[in-house]
Parts: C-alpha cells; sequence; structure tokens
C-alpha cells in the first residue's frame, strides 16, 4: 500500500490492495485494448485497461491531499478522469496511454478541489486555476509563508512569473489567506447580532412586488384588446417578428407568407401604427401607461 494514501476504511484498504495488484501493461497489449475498447467497444478491455491504472489515479489524487479534502472523493474525481481519458484516446497516435490520462486525471481532480475546496468559488479560469495550485509552491519558494497576504513585491515577482495580471494574484492570496467564516458566528462576544444580520435584502419588497406584477399584467391585457384590431395576417406577422422568443427576419417571414420582404415590412409598419392608435385609445398616453420603456 502507498504511504501517501493511508486508507482507513476496510472498502478503501481493500480498493488500493486490488489497485496495486493489477499488472502493468506493456505498450503492445495497451494499444490492443485501447483498440479493442475505441473500435468495438469491448467492455472487458476498457476494464483492463482502466484497472491497470488505477495506480496512477490513487497516486495523482495523493499529491491533492493537502487541501482538506477526504482522499477517497479524490480517488473517484480522478476515475471519472481516467474513464473520459479511456473514451477520447487514440491509439492510432502512438502516444502510451498513461501520458494521455495523466491530463485528464489531474484536470478532474483540480476542478473537484475548486468546487468544493471553499464555500466560496475561487476562480475557473485557466489564470486562476493556475494560481490557485501554484501559489502556496511559489511563495515557499520565495519564504513568503506567512499567514497573511503577500508583500507587494512577492506579489509582482508571482505575476510575473505565472503570466498573470497582479490583481488577480493580490485577490487569489487574500483569498487562500482567509477561512470561511459561517454566517451564523456572533459579530461581537456580547451580543446576539450576527454575520448574516449584516447582509442587505436585495430582493424586492412583497408591496412592489405586487404592484409590478399587477401593472404587468394590466399591459399585457391592453395589448391583447389592441391585437384585436389586427387583421389575421397583421397579428401574424405582428407575433412571428415582435413577439416570439426567436423572431424571423423580414425575409424568412416573406417566403412563409409568398411575399416578399418588403410586402413584409410595410404590413409590420402598418399593423403597428393601428397598434398604438388601438393602445392610446385604451391606455390613453403610451409613456403614463407604462408601455414605453424607460430610457
Amino acid at each position: 500500500m502507498p504511504s501517501a494514501y493511508s486508507a482507513t476504511s476496510p472498502a478503501d484498504r481493500q480498493f488500493v490492495k486490488t489497485a496495486m495488484k493489477a499488472p502493468l501493461l506493456d505498450p503492445v497489449h495497451e494499444a490492443s485494448l485501447a483498440r479493442r475498447w475505441r473500435e468495438g467497444n469491448d467492455e472487458a478491455a476498457l476494464h483492463e485497461l482502466t484497472t491497470a491504472y488505477m495506480r496512477l489515479v490513487i497516486s495523482m489524487a495523493a499529491k491533492f491531499r493537502h487541501y482538506g479534502l477526504p482522499m477517497a472523493d479524490l480517488v473517484s474525481e480522478g476515475n471519472v478522469g481516467l474513464m473520459q481519458a479511456a473514451a477520447r484516446f487514440e491509439p492510432a497516435r502512438e502516444v502510451r496511454f498513461s501520458t494521455y490520462a495523466s491530463w485528464w486525471i489531474r484536470s478532474s481532480i483540480q476542478d473537484y478541489v475548486l468546487r468544493n475546496w471553499s464555500i466560496v468559488r475561487t476562480g475557473t479560469t485557466s489564470a486562476q486555476k493556475s494560481l490557485f495550485f501554484n501559489l502556496r509552491r511559489l511563495r515557499a519558494r520565495i519564504s513568503d509563508m506567512g499567514e497573511g497576504t503577500m508583500t507587494q513585491e512577492n506579489q509582482k515577482w508571482v505575476a510575473g512569473h505565472l503570466g498573470v495580471p497582479l490583481r488577480d494574484v493580490e485577490l487569489m492570496s487574500a483569498r487562500l489567506s482567509g477561512s470561511d467564516r459561517s454566517l451564523n458566528a456572533p459579530l461581537t462576544m456580547d451580543g446576539d447580532a450576527e454575520w448574516q444580520d449584516m447582509i442587505a435584502d436585495e430582493s424586492v419588497p412583497p408591496e412592489e412586488a405586487v404592484m409590478r406584477s399587477r401593472d404587468t399584467a394590466r399591459r399585457h391585457g391592453w395589448i391583447e384588446e389592441a391585437m384585436k384590431s389586427l387583421t389575421p395576417r397583421e397579428t401574424y406577422i405582428i407575433t412571428r417578428r415582435r413577439l416570439s422568443e426567436e423572431p424571423l427576419t423580414l425575409e424568412a417571414l416573406g417566403d412563409e407568407l409568398g411575399v416578399s420582404k418588403e410586402r413584409v415590412r410595410q404590413v409590420e409598419h402598418q399593423a403597428l401604427s393601428k397598434l398604438k392608435r388601438a393602445l392610446e385609445e385604451i391606455a390613453g398616453d403610451p409613456e403614463t401607461a407604462g408601455l414605453v420603456p424607460d430610457a
């Protein structure tokens, strides 16, 4: 059993034991298994191929254990990457499967770490991922492993070394130097107030929500009433051009109706004018009635 992975449960120990007993594959047999899976969906070949490289998953997962996540979960995510590698591997390129699979295994584990290391999302861009997984190593290299954020000079060095913006280094350094805090934690030692009490409520007040809902329903009613003044063709054109999630172009609608796009434009303009007059008769001034969007 590898010292990097100290399994605790019987199932974990048995899993590691089985993985380490799997025979290594020579290049010819490995390529044969990959072809059998890729070309014939041979599940037995897939099982033998992936089982042989479970030790690679365990070894790579162990490198991420210092992030405080369950080793079993890291291995599980590594397995996902291994299966993705098997699905995409092309034996004709004459590259060893272990070399190809390493990238997928590492990527899958890194994504899991980023999703679960903190309740606050740390970053998703390639630059942010590079920072997250390299900042600790680089800080150790320049002897800047204090509890607080890095010095400005060292932040500039890291930014230049990784080729990322200085602002990204500043934010990541601050993020990794802190820890998640419960929203139910008290603000002071002798008070009842909690941190969640300081979060601003940005939702719409209930009274305003009801008013908005009523105004929207009233405007919809006005529009439905005004649409009755249109002919069937005008109604169809306005619906397809103005009221659809994916409006049709003049040309596409013309082809559908068997007329020119210029004729569609004329009918649309005529229908809009009729709608405007009908709405003015029903609701009065369009701007006062809330039918004209705010500038």
